[in-house]
């Protein structure tokens, strides 16, 4: 199954989290936290954020 994403307000990341936590990591599923209509952070699998430090580390 190729990763999806979907965006979550605050309130409902809160409520779900052991399902977001859960997706991300079995599924790849990126979930963007909103707050008044913006994305303010993201929920990513362990092997997403390790690639992203590591794409940063050999940018710099």
């Amino acid at each position: 199954m190729a990763p999806t994403a979907q965006e979550l307000s605050t309130r409902d990341v809160r409520a779900k989290l052991a399902d977001v936590i859960n997706d991300a990591a079995a599924y790849g599923t990126i979930t963007y936290v909103m707050s008044r209509g913006r994305r303010i952070a993201a929920v990513v699998s362990v092997a997403d954020a390790e690639a992203i430090e590591r794409q940063r580390s050999a940018g710099s």
